[in-house]
């Protein structure tokens, strides 16, 4: 209990320092001269930037309104996330591994650099860091580390969705008007305030898997991984590509859902161009796209039935412009009434009937069924505006959906951390 104590006592300590942001340009930029003494200084970075992260969580979690807090699996996930901070908080400094002083001298006339006001220091090692075993040794020790992390969080997203199902069981039972508007009998979304929680914790948990993710790919580079990837960035990420794999793949899913031989076409328009490359992480491209493509799927085979032979076409029109890459994604799958617009993004919403959460699917934010528990447009979006994009939708009840999904070809913009 003792030990408890001086934990949160440390985690609220952590939670006063500001997180740091970093671009994926600077991303970039870090990961293309990689050796070892570029992973050191990644190394410790991420050792005292993580902890930051993971404590301003913790201390949102022990605070969450109407009750979200005491319910068993939002419980559960932050206890993931103070033993993920504890564990980062007890691995050794280079120092303190062993890790020959002569390879941490950054100093060379110039103090480390601080990225922002942030209390985190980006430090720069000597380039001798490299003739250091230690060195490596101490890169490779923090990478199982955060690997291990990154495999305790993969079932967050369900575990808090679980949460938010408790709670709102809670209500039911004890016949909290958050439940049911009392007038009308219909269920009600949930608050404001815990849509902007789920929103904030969401976006740092994108963030946290980004910073782990990319310094682990660096360390551990594939023999196969194109020349062009630094880390898990592509710097000439193909939309055509990756929008034709999130096309068969969306296909895929609905036939099978449906028992069609097929199911609706999707064509893809590229206007003046026969493809279009920018700076970016395939895998979010590919989800956002996947989902927006699995929900105008659905909407079009049940508006006019799984037992035709053809529909009418899904149209996915990419624009790029200087600054920004638009992907426009048209359906004639009926619309959604002007009323129910705003509730789209709101979590557990879904014009679908409610599958349970599947037991593998922590092991992506994406991996769904075609049609979810309420959480692929809101985590869509958060993905989307992670790098400076964002997503809109523009529906015609009565005819079909416009989908358009803003990116930035910059690359400039820093994480909007919460």
């Amino acid at each position: 209990m003792a030990n408890s104590r001086v934990i949160m006592e440390k985690v609220k300590h952590f939670a006063s320092f500001p997180q740091t942001p970093v671009s994926l340009k600077y991303m970039v930029d870090f990961g293309r001269n990689r050796n070892q003494a570029t992973l050191l200084s990644g190394t410790q970075f991420m050792h005292q930037e993580l902890p930051i992260r993971l404590a301003h969580r913790v201390v949102e979690l022990e605070n969450l309104p109407h009750g979200l807090s005491e319910m068993p699996s939002v419980d559960r996930v932050k206890r993931w996330y103070i033993q993920s901070f504890a564990e980062l908080t007890e691995f050794p400094s280079p120092t303190e591994f062993g890790v020959p002083t002569a390879a941490l001298d950054h100093r060379k006339g110039e103090a480390p650099v601080r990225m922002t006001d942030s209390p985190v220091r980006f430090y720069r090692p000597s380039n001798v860091s490299d003739s250091y075993p230690e060195v490596q040794a101490y890169n490779e020790k923090f990478v199982k580390l955060i690997e291990a992390i990154k495999r305790r969080h993969d079932p967050v997203v369900t575990t808090m969705a679980q949460g938010v199902m408790e709670v709102k069981e809670h209500w039911r039972m004890t016949h909290s008007p958050l439940y049911k508007d009392p007038h009308t009998a219909h269920h009600l979304p949930l608050p404001s305030a815990i849509q902007s929680f789920l929103d904030r914790f969401y976006m740092s948990r994108i963030g946290i898997r980004m910073l782990i993710g990319q310094h682990v790919a660096l360390a551990r580079p594939e023999s196969s991984t194109p020349p062009d990837y630094v880390g898990i960035i592509c710097t000439r990420t193909s939309v055509r590509k990756v929008a034709q794999e999130a096309v068969d793949n969306a296909r895929y899913i609905c036939a099978d859902h449906y028992g069609l031989w097929g199911g609706p076409e999707v064509r893809l328009i590229f206007p003046g161009d026969d493809d279009v490359e920018f700076a970016y992480v395939p895998s979010h491209l590919h989800h956002m796209l996947f989902e927006l493509l699995k929900n105008s799927l659905r909407a079009v085979v049940e508006r006019f039935g799984d037992d035709k032979d053809e529909w009418p076409e899904i149209k996915m029109v990419v624009a790029a412009g200087k600054e920004d890459l638009t992907i426009k994604i048209s359906d004639e799958g009926g619309g959604i009434p002007r009323r129910g617009m705003p509730l789209i993004w709101t979590y557990m919403y879904t014009t679908a009937e409610r599958p349970a959460i599947e037991d593998d699917f922590n092991k992506s934010d994406f991996k769904a069924p075609l049609a979810g528990f309420g959480y692929g447009l809101p985590l869509s979006r958060l993905y989307a505006r992670y790098f400076g994009g964002d997503l809109r939708l523009i529906s015609m009840e009565g005819y079909g959906t416009d989908a358009y999904l803003h990116l930035s070809r910059l690359s400039d913009s820093e994480e909007p951390l919460p």
